[in-house]
């Protein structure tokens, strides 16, 4: 599926608003199995940091971290739509919620590969 290269994304009360470049549509996106990810079942794609811009209700934003602290969570602090997180296991990156794109429904993706968070790659060598 491809959209816009610059698509627009918000959570569900609309006081966050993001601006995903995503030059290549879609692309490769992925679910994960680990403790957060399979709570908030999210489909995400994963982008570059200044791929990602928030545009209204950056105040809105709530960020969580746990274990190591290095992930950092986002979610709207007044609906709880998780929009997106710097990832772990790449922090030069984010994860996107797909369900957070306008006019994506996450529904009709088809499948989706998984990312094996119960192991993940950072915890391999420890």
């Amino acid at each position: 599926m491809q959209i816009n290269a610059i698509h627009k994304a918000s959570c569900h009360c609309g006081k966050v608003k993001l601006e995903v470049f995503l030059p290549k549509g879609l692309g490769k996106l992925s679910r994960c199995d680990g403790s957060m990810c399979r709570r908030r079942g999210a489909i995400v794609i994963s982008i570059p940091l200044d791929a990602l811009k928030v545009v209204e209700g950056h105040a809105a934003l709530s960020l969580y971290q746990f274990n190591t602290m290095t992930a950092k969570h986002y979610f709207c602090s007044t609906c709880g739509i998780y929009t997106h997180h710097q990832m772990r296991s790449n922090p030069s990156e984010y994860d996107v919620n797909v369900g957070c794109l306008d006019g994506v429904n996450p529904f009709e993706l088809g499948e989706v590969r998984m990312f094996n968070g119960i192991n993940h790659p950072s915890d391999i060598d420890k």
